[in-house]
């Protein structure tokens, strides 16, 4: 009998669902400050998930979600790129 694969599950910061890390966007914060999305999922630093809806992402954006979480200053320009990630 073939073992089945456990999924590894994150919770995203705005809707607070344990999620399969597929339906997820990764952010990342470095030590230098840094804020990015992650697309290999294993770059260093302090992550937080996204789920990958357009409605999500506002809402991110508008509660300041990310910034709570990094204690960093956001760039609007974040939101735009993972929205377009979504959109694709």
């Amino acid at each position: 009998m073939a073992r089945k694969r456990k999924i590894p599950l994150r919770k995203c910061v705005v809707t607070k669902e344990m999620k399969p890390k597929q339906e997820l966007i990764r952010i990342v914060r470095t030590k230098e400050g840094e804020v990015f999305v992650d697309l290999t999922g294993k770059r260093n630093g302090r992550g937080a998930y996204l789920t990958k809806r357009l409605d999500i992402i506002e809402e991110a954006k508008k509660r300041k979600v990310l910034e709570e979480q990094f204690k960093v200053k956001i760039a609007g320009e974040l939101y735009d790129q993972i929205k377009e990630m979504v959109e694709d």
